[in-house]
């Protein structure tokens, strides 16, 4: 197996199991102690979920249901009965502070190594952005509103969020999620974190084989990860990616300069962008409905119906559980209450078809479920289960 070059020559053969080729100009590099720190976020991330988790189905099974059952006559009958019921019982108390524990350690590790080389990847950053091409573009707003839900929570307990700026020209916040992102998933989306686009384009594909978009956009873009898989996959098309947050839009737009894409980004709220009506033949996104709220989510479903031409796809993207189980719903709930998302909670509850429906799309409205590219190769069981290996899309057709 040959060892990993990072960028500054130096060869860490740990790197390479966790990131292989997902690096390039703007890539984080580490040094050895970083490294090794990160390195026991991603080895303790792998022990709570593959052998801590497990055992939370049992103590709900044999203590949870059972109690809950007694006091009330029945079994808990959502998420939020079952939260009340596995709240009392210690090993879902272990598991949920090991969690969170592994949440804050994560940016622990990862921060001050992305504060380290801050300067240099922000005129790096600045260089990649300088350059005479013709190949993307970056359009930043200084005076866009910052959505409040945003700035109310530090979205999956990143200190400041993804919109707040360190310095001029600041590309920390998009930096600091390409890395955390590897360590998070712990490898699972890929070299290059890029799996929600692969998936759906792989699906789109094989659906609708001889669809041509002219021009697509990818809304709550961050890093660009799922952003460049659009541009690669149809290379005839006018790529476009959205985001509220300066940080991450200065670091994709270096990001894709660097892996020679072409995308343009701009700083726009994804609930009213400015963009002709009938623009775009694909508008998506990858993970953002619920970093939302119950109004933007609307707003989010309207503004792409009229940003579509005629025929053109919505297809937003996310980690929906499988329905029908309280207890997996109460899973991802999880981060509801403990990582900084609040809005995930309450879209398990929405009927997200309607909502499409009723922002002009009609009986053309569909939620689907997409096997992953990448995951069942190392989740295979648990790809079959629904639970794992694959992503949910609430869509429609214009």
């Amino acid at each position: 197996m040959p060892a990993f070059a990072g960028m500054t020559g130096r060869t860490d053969n740990t790197m390479q199991h966790m990131f292989a080729a997902g690096t390039h100009a703007m890539f984080p590099d580490t040094l050895h102690d970083e490294q090794a720190r990160q390195d026991f976020v991603r080895a303790m991330r792998l022990h709570v979920n593959g052998t801590v988790q497990p055992g939370l189905t049992p103590a709900y099974e044999k203590i949870a249901r059972p109690s809950f059952a007694k006091s009330r006559g029945r079994a808990p009958a959502n998420r939020t009965e079952v939260r009340q019921a596995m709240q009392p019982v210690a090993y879902a108390q272990m598991w949920s502070a090991l969690l969170r524990t592994t949440q804050e350690l994560l940016y622990d590790a990862v921060g001050p190594s992305i504060e380290r080389q801050a300067p240099v990847l922000n005129e790096r950053a600045r260089a990649l952005a300088a350059r005479n091409s013709k190949r993307g573009s970056l359009m930043l707003d200084p005076g866009l509103a910052i959505p409040r839900y945003h700035t109310a929570a530090d979205i999956h307990c990143k200190p400041g969020g993804y919109h707040t700026e360190l310095g001029v020209d600041d590309v920390s916040a998009g930096a600091e999620y390409e890395r955390t992102l590897h360590v998070y998933m712990m490898g699972q989306l890929g070299p290059h974190n890029d799996d929600i686009a692969r998936s759906t384009i792989a699906r789109l594909k094989r659906e609708h084989p001889g669809f041509a978009p002219r021009r697509i956009l990818d809304m709550g873009c961050t890093d660009g990860h799922n952003t460049l898989p659009w541009a690669e996959a149809f290379p005839d098309a006018e790529v476009h990616a959205i985001d509220v947050a300066a940080p991450c839009l200065r670091y994709a737009h270096a990001r894709a300069q660097a892996m020679d894409v072409g995308v343009h980004f701009a700083q726009m709220n994804a609930e009213m962008t400015g963009f002709p009506a009938g623009r775009f033949d694909i508008v998506t996104s990858a993970i953002m409905l619920h970093e939302t709220s119950n109004a933007a989510i609307r707003a989010i479903f309207r503004e792409s119906h009229r940003l579509l031409a005629k025929g053109g796809f919505m297809l937003h993207v996310e980690a929906r559980p499988m329905p029908g189980d309280p207890f997996n719903v109460f899973m991802q709930d999880w981060s509801t209450h403990n990582n900084g998302e609040p809005f995930l909670g309450t879209l398990q509850d929405l009927d997200v078809v309607q909502l499409v429906r009723d922002a002009g799309f009609g009986a053309s409205a569909f939620e689907q479920r997409v096997p992953s590219v990448w995951m069942p190769v190392a989740w295979d069981h648990d790809a079959k289960s629904g639970r794992r290996g694959s992503w949910w899309i609430a869509g429609g057709r214009k």
